[in-house]
């Protein structure tokens, strides 16, 4: 009997922006195939045993291709798995879901589109850019930058475009940028039109490179800027300067490491990403707790005289949670301490 292969949008990039649907086909997943942008963060709530392939594509090398893509899907779908093909962002925003969900339909073999928060939207609001404005910007377009000169004429109408008040998203275009804006200048708009690129949005890296039409191209070539990044082209990208949340936060920037247990660190991880930091979660000790006979002996016994005591130390969170754990399996009354004074 096939299995079910699940299409899920990882959202923009923080781990946390993924949908509660698709994080729930997540932790069911018995193989997931996962892109470059999908939040390396999300691979930590899988299932133990759960396999992983990567097929993430770079602009000048891939993986996999696409068409292998596909049928890796179909393959694994037919060994009777579940399967999640996480993509970043929206599967179906330039995501060639279309052609994933095309050839398992072909093969008989269920799915489902789970989406996500598009990079489009969220990538700009990370960097304090709303796409629309009541008083701005009437009308989102997202068109995307990754083709060849030639395939842009035909495939994006730079008149249309251009004459759209409302903003402009090109999605993967970094490298197009020099043609970009010099075909919206072309069809009518404006040099000093506000542009903004955002690198690695929503993430500790995000990095905002802003400018004009006019400018904006000699600024990416002499800062350098590379891929990925969210291009926003509009007067909203003004707004930026009054409403750039993220990176006023004390930790925006930082990425932490986190050694702790990982059934011990999520109080600290939610702290790191309340002030603004991403934390990366690599636990390099295991709690185990000892089930020797002697010491459950010793651990009886001492229980047995728990109102003689006039201190408890504890030394760690762990020791206190051993500790109520066996006396609550020994069926004994906490007040029984009542005259000791505890210490941790």
């Amino acid at each position: 009997m096939a299995g079910r292969v699940f299409l899920v949008g990882a959202g923009p990039g923080h781990a946390k922006l993924i949908t509660v649907k698709g994080l729930e086909c997540l932790q069911k997943a018995d193989v997931v195939v996962y892109d470059r942008l999908a939040g390396p963060q999300l691979l930590h709530s899988l299932k133990p045993g759960t396999e992983k392939i990567y097929v993430g594509k770079l602009p000048d090398r891939h993986t996999m291709k696409q068409e292998e893509i596909n049928q890796l899907l179909v393959d694994l779908a037919l060994q009777g798995k579940t399967v999640v093909r996480l993509k970043g962002g929206d599967p179906t925003i330039f995501g060639r879901v279309g052609e994933e969900a095309e050839l398992l339909r072909r093969n008989g073999i269920p799915y489902e589109i789970v989406p996500g928060i598009t990079a489009a939207i969220g990538v700009p609001a990370y960097a304090g850019i709303p796409v629309t404005h009541r008083d701005l910007a009437s009308s989102l377009s997202i068109i995307t930058g990754h083709e060849s000169p030639d395939k842009l004429d035909r495939m994006i109408e730079w008149d249309k475009v251009t004459n759209a008040t409302g903003t402009l998203v090109f999605m993967m275009g970094v490298a197009k940028i020099g043609y970009i804006a010099e075909q919206l200048m072309r069809y009518g708009r404006k040099p000093d039109t506000p542009v903004a690129l955002i690198r690695w949005g929503t993430r500790a890296e995000q990095a905002v490179l802003a400018g004009t039409l006019a400018d904006i191209a000699e600024k990416v070539k002499q800062a350098d800027f590379q891929p990925p990044a969210v291009i926003v082209v509009g007067d909203v990208v003004r707004q930026r300067e009054q409403l750039k949340w993220a990176e006023s936060q004390p930790l925006f920037g930082k990425r932490i490491l986190v050694t702790r247990s990982r059934a011990q660190a999520s109080d600290l991880v939610n702290r790191i990403e309340e002030l603004g930091g991403e934390p990366y979660e690599f636990p390099v000790i295991e709690t185990v707790y000892p089930e020797a006979p002697e010491l459950k002996q010793g651990l009886k016994d001492a229980f047995d005289r728990l109102g003689e005591y006039d201190w408890v130390f504890f030394t760690s969170t762990n020791g206190v949670d051993y500790f109520f754990r066996h006396l609550k399996e020994q069926g004994k009354d906490i007040r029984q301490l009542h005259r000791a004074r505890i210490a941790a």
